[in-house]
């Protein structure tokens, strides 16, 4: 019993093992995520609201604006996380590194909300 458990955890251990994500991924996700905001923008842009009398046209405005903001609310989390590190190097304590958080996702949000 102490063999197949022994066997079970290396099988475990080795299907577990951590894996290193290909070289320009981050690049590539926050390229999309970009995209994805800008198409999702441009099609909100292009409906008028004359036309939303009319309940079947909702589908794609109510869809175009889930996937902006989902795909905006990731953008941000992508880029505040890779500055994160060097955030809590920054930082004396948890408070002062929570404010920089805070202040760099309020950034980064007004970065990708179209001019207005």
């Amino acid at each position: 019993m102490s063999t197949g458990a022994a066997e079970f955890e290396s099988l475990l251990r080795r299907a577990l093992s951590p894996v290193e994500p290909p070289a320009g991924l981050d690049q590539r996700l926050e390229q999309t995520l970009v995209n994805l905001t800008a198409l999702a923008q441009e099609e909100l842009d292009g409906w008028e609201l004359s036309a939303m009398r009319n309940p079947r046209n909702w589908v794609r405005p109510v869809a175009a604006a889930l996937v902006g903001v989902s795909a905006g609310s990731a953008l941000v989390a992508l880029r505040v996380r890779a500055r994160h590190r060097a955030r809590r190097q920054q930082s004396a304590n948890i408070g002062e590194l929570t404010r920089r958080t805070l202040r760099d996702v309020a950034d980064e949000a007004k970065r990708i909300l179209p001019e207005r």
